[in-house]
């Protein structure tokens, strides 16, 4: 045997070893994250019964001030009395710990039990469980109220939820193509500053750069199909911006952007892509094809005038955001996006 070959069967040899090491130390990990997790709601549903079951009791701060001084000096850190209350509160956000305490982090919980609404704090956990999201991202989402954005613009609650949390091996039977969009869209990710100069091709490009966090705000589900992929009718070529496919949707969606408010010749566009897939593109197993022209300004009143009754039309016109808006900015945008969808589909 060779010098080259020993070489070589050492270095398969260290790389078996490695990777069986590796999967060992990550599944350990991931044991010992989950074990903690179950203890930590324990510990929390311990409080709360000790506490007669009270939101809030009398003796709430001594009890938890005592137990802090005690179990520290006996675990170490991790049980001050703001972690006990963190625990008694996982406990009360979430009552039963199913998937919850097996597949999310501590650090996941504990920005999930800030969310007050019990529908969006569900909606969250369970988006983060089954997009694999990391802590940051989670923050985001929830920062950028991405669950009360998606239902401003959305008939039915109800389908919402069942449309988004399902993984339909076939066509389902409910579809609304409302429940793949939100308005705004908040890009701050992208790093660009709102400029008078900017142009459509350098956002694209930008989008393209972050591709992955794009997808994290359009939704769960979306699989990029391709950016300026042709289209050719009688010998006219035209190129949708950016084009993906929504999963559990079965459906295509096109996205334009646009750095002006949309006008009548966008949605006319739009309405050519979306009815080219439709026609030539999709199969019977594809719902119809959501086309969304992202703009930099709402222009709701050429939108209603053009489109008319949104329910029989899958072409939207949200806007987007380069920066990041305050909360209450962000409050009054949903709130205005909720009163404009009203107009639209009387």
């Amino acid at each position: 045997m060779t010098d080259i070959v020993n070489k070589k069967y050492y270095e398969d040899l260290y790389a078996d070893i490695k990777r069986v090491l590796t999967s060992a130390r990550t599944t350990a990990v991931v044991a010992v994250n989950s074990a903690m997790v179950k203890a930590y709601w324990a510990v929390g549903r311990l409080i709360v019964d000790a506490q007669g079951g009270e939101h809030k009791a009398a003796y709430g701060d001594n009890l938890l001030n005592e137990l802090s001084v005690r179990l520290t000096s006996e675990f170490g850190k991790g049980f001050d009395a703001s972690n006990l209350r963190r625990m008694r509160q996982f406990y009360l956000s979430f009552p039963i710990c199913d998937t919850v305490c097996h597949k999310l982090s501590w650090s996941h919980i504990r920005h999930l039990i800030k969310v007050s609404d019990t529908n969006a704090r569900v909606y969250y956990a369970e988006e983060a469980i089954k997009g694999g999201w990391s802590v940051r991202e989670l923050e985001r989402q929830i920062a950028t109220q991405h669950y009360e954005r998606l239902l401003s613009t959305h008939r039915d609650k109800a389908d919402v939820q069942e449309l988004l949390r399902a993984n339909l091996p076939t066509k389902p039977d409910k579809y609304d193509p409302l429940a793949l969009v939100h308005d705004p869209f908040i890009l701050e990710f992208l790093d660009i500053k709102p400029d008078a100069a900017l142009q459509e091709s350098e956002l694209e490009k930008a989008i393209i750069s972050h591709l992955e966090q794009f997808m994290l705000e359009l939704g769960r589900g979306f699989a990029f199909v391709g950016r300026q992929k042709r289209i050719t009718i009688d010998g006219q070529h035209f190129y949708p911006d950016l084009v993906f496919y929504n999963i559990p949707a079965r459906c295509y969606v096109i996205i334009d952007l646009k750095m002006h408010s949309t006008d009548y010749a966008d949605i006319g566009q739009m309405q050519l892509y979306v009815n080219y897939y439709n026609m030539d593109v999709c199969t019977d197993k594809d719902n119809p094809t959501v086309g969304i022209i992202l703009c930099s300004e709402k222009n709701d009143s050429v939108v209603r005038y053009t489109l008319g009754n949104r329910n029989d039309i899958g072409v939207f016109s949200p806007q987007y955001k380069l920066l990041m808006p305050t909360e209450e900015e962000l409050k009054r945008e949903i709130a205005l996006t909720r009163e404009n969808f009203k107009l639209l589909n009387k």
